[in-house]
């Protein structure tokens, strides 16, 4: 963890104990490549977030996985109550580019036979894998974003970036009712 990152998870209400170990609680993890365009969704949301915490409720860890999936699982492995993962959707039917769709993942939804690359994040693969690890699957959330762009490359197409502080809106939305209803 970097000074920047401890930084803004501390800003977020919370911090790894001193053995690393964390219990319970809300991660919201941005996953995506940036350099792939529009994949860059999830990291960029993460840093709005980490940059603007208002909507989020002391207790929620924001991180920038980026394509670190074996790290994600590990962070899964120490203990969170609620996972929300930030990334690019495909469309369904008629969603333009910049459109944000959130979906509730389930283990139903999941493949636990899929190989999991030590280099690479399939955020499907990386929940699949979780209980062959000896970990639980979180309540579970996906706040994505359609893309436009896809192609080597750096930045986001002009339609998903401007869906960036809607997709932030949506975490802390989603999030609001979720502690709304485990109360």
């Amino acid at each position: 963890m970097t000074a920047d990152s401890r930084a803004r998870t501390a800003a977020q209400g919370t911090a790894p104990t001193g053995d690393g170990e964390r219990t319970g609680g809300v991660l919201v993890a941005g996953v995506g490549n940036l350099f792939l365009h529009d994949d860059g969704f999830g990291p960029e949301v993460a840093r709005h977030l980490a940059d603007h915490p208002q909507p989020l409720a002391p207790g929620v860890r924001v991180v920038d996985y980026g394509i670190r999936g074996m790290h994600l699982a590990y962070d899964l492995l120490a203990g969170v109550d609620t996972l929300v993962l930030v990334d690019t959707v495909p469309a369904d039917g008629n969603s333009a580019p910049g459109s944000i769709r959130v979906l509730r993942v389930s283990a139903a939804d999941l493949n636990g036979r899929a190989m999991l690359d030590p280099h690479g994040m399939d955020p499907a693969t990386v929940l699949g894998r979780l209980r062959s690890m000896g970990g639980t699957l979180p309540a579970t959330y996906v706040v994505g974003c359609v893309p436009a762009n896809l192609s080597e490359g750096i930045g986001l197409s002009a339609a998903v970036a401007a869906a960036v502080p809607k997709a932030a809106a949506a975490v802390g939305s989603l999030l609001g009712r979720h502690s709304s209803t485990a109360s």
